[in-house]
């Protein structure tokens, strides 16, 4: 009785029809991961929206302490991407930087006064040393004011 076994010729055809499929894929599927990435930008930006709100309501003012004395209360749990917060200030009190390391300057647009605030969210997500910079303001409008996903 004869043995049925593949080529070598088909083995290769086989690797590099996977090779290719991967070759293709990875482009989007690193897109897909900075897509994550920037979601949770626009879940901490909401919940910063409403402890602003929320201390405005008791304070008749925004404040642009995130923790701490004085301030919203807002704290990010977890290991966050992003930089949050306030370029002006101390680090854990005005601005909490992420795991991306992008520093505090790049939250430099970042307001708050009696009747208005702008909270900015910014990182670097896909490495290319210009970052990702969102937004927020009193009216619990996000806008991208860099998108590191359009390079």
């Amino acid at each position: 009785m004869k043995a049925k076994a593949f080529s070598l010729i088909e083995l290769m055809i086989v690797v590099a029809i996977i090779a290719f499929l991967a070759m293709v894929s990875i482009p989007t599927f690193k897109r897909f991961l900075h897509k994550c990435k920037r979601s949770e930008a626009y879940m901490n930006l909401h919940a910063i929206y409403a402890a602003q709100k929320a201390h405005w309501a008791e304070h008749g003012k925004y404040s642009d302490a995130l923790s701490g004395e004085n301030s919203i209360g807002w704290k990010p749990e977890g290991n966050i991407y992003y930089t949050y917060g306030f370029a002006t200030g101390a680090e854990g009190k005005n601005y909490f930087v992420g795991s991306l390391g992008t520093p505090s300057s790049a939250l430099s647009d970042a307001k708050a006064s009696e009747n208005s605030f702008i909270a900015i969210a910014a990182g670097d997500i896909d490495g290319d040393g210009n970052p990702d910079v969102l937004s927020i303001d009193e009216n619990n409008n996000i806008k991208i004011i860099k998108d590191d996903l359009a390079d």
